[in-house]
């Protein structure tokens, strides 16, 4: 199953949305900031189908 989470880039602080594939554990992915463009990481953990935490580190 998929959920949205909003994140914020760890550069210019825009918020966005991203998917999650709450079916996976832990996973760790790579994606640009929707205004800068600039590359980090999400870290997700999820649980039953469920969000549990979601970080965002520079990269």
């Amino acid at each position: 199953m998929e959920e949205f989470a909003d994140i914020q880039c760890p550069f210019c602080g825009q918020t966005f949305g991203v998917v999650i594939d709450t079916s996976v554990g832990q996973q760790c992915f790579t994606t640009d900031c929707e205004v800068c463009c600039r590359p980090f990481e999400v870290l997700a953990e999820c649980e039953a189908g469920e969000i549990v935490s979601v970080d965002v580190r520079s990269g």
